[in-house]
C-alpha cells in the first residue's frame, strides 16, 4: 500500500488535472455544436455533463497508462 502512495507525487497529480482539463475544455467544444437545442443553457448543461462523463474516463485510462507504464519500467530493472 505505501508503494502506491510513493508513485504518486504532486507534479504528477498537477499533470493529470492540466490533461484532464485541457481534455474536458476539447470535449465541451466538440460537444457543443452536437446538442440538439437552441437554448444556451441547455446546451451548456448537456455538452458539460457530457464532457464530465468522458473526462473520467480519460482519467482513468490515464492512471492505468502510468501504472502499466511504472510496472514495465519496474520489471525491466
Amino acid at each position: 500500500m505505501s508503494q502506491l502512495f510513493k508513485s504518486v507525487s504532486p507534479v504528477s497529480l498537477l499533470v493529470d488535472l492540466v490533461l484532464a482539463g485541457g481534455f474536458f475544455a476539447i470535449m465541451f467544444g466538440i460537444l457543443r455544436d452536437h446538442v440538439p437545442s437552441q437554448d444556451l443553457k441547455v446546451v451548456v448543461a448537456w455538452a458539460g455533463l457530457t464532457a464530465t462523463c468522458m473526462t473520467g474516463v480519460f482519467w482513468l485510462a490515464l492512471q492505468m497508462f502510468r501504472t502499466v507504464l511504472r510496472a514495465q519500467l519496474a520489471e525491466k530493472k
